[in-house]
């Protein structure tokens, strides 16, 4: 519980619920026939409804990005250091929403709910959805909110993947593309991790096929090693010999295989947790729509023509320690970029937080965020100007 609200906090904030009854085509070739996406936004819609902005949330995140639920929760959204009065992305000047993917467990149709007319859950019969078919829901969801245009799609390592797809499908769309330790697709070692954690649940004996829940059970296991895994990979070596060293956890070895290394202690943690607030067949879904990401698969696997199909400015920002999502890829990301005559901006921050560096308050991350963001609340507010006086 917070012992108080900070004055920049959003605050106590409460999800909205779409649906949808218009039957959405998937590229693996299944349709749902409806569908919900739970929502949360943040701030207040101007006049002209020109101040949008999208959140896209990655692997295990989901729509509630900043504020609190009620004052009994633990902790706020997992944006909350960039969202709200007077942060990065100021709600005072932007109408944010976030929304929960489709394939989501918080709340959007996905394996954890209930096939509509039935009373069996999705489970592993949920189709695989692919950034693409994101991308379309979410565009629904904008016609839904009466919001004519993004000023800004926003998103870190696959909600980057998913800011990009939207300046390539719907150009008209979104006036800025903030890209945020992302790639335009997985190096084989990615999809090597991938392949890993979803071996590591689907071999769990209680996985059941990915029947687990008509089993009144969990792939406990299974899921807390893919965490692990996961984990380790969005952490860098220097973040993990300053927050752990080789400390132990008692004092002494103790010659077994228990825990003897404080970071054993915090991964099993990390994973334990995991467990509960989050899906199996929810992770498998979200590696394998990373792992198909490829929006120049479209375009004869030329990037560059891909990203020639979009009118947005581009800012991209990597950070020095992410190998998962290495500067290097956001640097190939810039130049098809630069190549394909689009206006971009490119900031690389010195880090030693690993991926999850885009999550943490790093001064000179928010510094160069901030910035950016300013420019766009000031080009809002000057076209609002212009067509009230009009």
């Amino acid at each position: 519980m917070p012992e108080a609200i900070a004055e920049n906090s959003i605050g106590i904030v409460k999800p909205q619920l779409h649906h949808f009854d218009e039957a959405l085509q998937l590229d693996c070739g299944k349709t749902l026939e409806q569908y919900d996406l739970i929502i949360e936004t943040y701030g207040s819609l101007n006049a002209d409804a020109s101040n949008a902005i999208l959140i896209c949330h990655a692997l295990s995140g989901d729509h509630h990005a900043a504020g609190y639920h009620s004052m009994d929760d633990k902790k706020p959204g997992w944006w909350e250091s960039a969202i709200g009065p007077g942060k990065t992305i100021d709600t005072n000047k932007f109408f944010v929403v976030s929304s929960n993917n489709l394939g989501g467990c918080k709340g959007s149709t996905g394996p954890t709910t209930k096939i509509p007319g039935t009373d069996t859950f999705y489970g592993p019969d949920f189709p695989i959805v692919t950034v693409k078919d994101w991308v379309r829901s979410q565009q629904r969801l904008m016609q839904k909110l009466g919001i004519p245009k993004w000023t800004a799609v926003i998103g870190g390592s696959l909600g980057g993947m998913q800011v990009l797809q939207w300046s390539i499908d719907y150009p008209e769309l979104i006036d800025h593309a903030i890209v945020i330790a992302a790639a335009a697709k997985l190096t084989a070692q990615n999809i090597a991790f991938n392949e890993v954690a979803r071996q590591a649940i689907m071999t769990d004996p209680e996985f059941h096929e990915g029947h687990y829940l008509a089993n009144n059970t969990k792939p406990k296991g299974g899921v807390m090693l893919a965490r692990m895994l996961g984990h380790i990979t969005y952490l860098s070596d220097d973040a993990m010999r300053e927050k752990f060293g080789r400390e132990l956890r008692e004092g002494k070895l103790n010659f077994g295989f228990d825990v003897d290394f404080q970071v054993e202690s915090y991964l099993r943690h990390q994973g334990k947790s995991f467990v509960e607030r989050f899906d199996a067949n929810t992770y498998l879904l979200m590696t394998k729509a990373l792992d198909y990401f490829d929006p120049a698969s479209d375009y004869d696997d030329n990037l560059v023509t891909a990203l020639q199909q979009a009118k947005a400015k581009f800012l991209v920002i990597s950070f020095t320690s992410d190998w998962r999502f290495a500067p290097e890829r956001s640097r190939e990301l810039s130049r098809a970029l630069v190549a394909a005559n689009q206006d971009i901006s490119y900031v690389e921050i010195t880090a030693h937080h690993g991926h999850d560096a885009f999550l943490i308050p790093i001064p000179e991350y928010l510094a160069a965020f901030g910035a950016y963001m300013n420019t766009v609340a000031a080009k809002t507010e000057n076209a609002e100007n212009k067509k009230a006086s009009s």
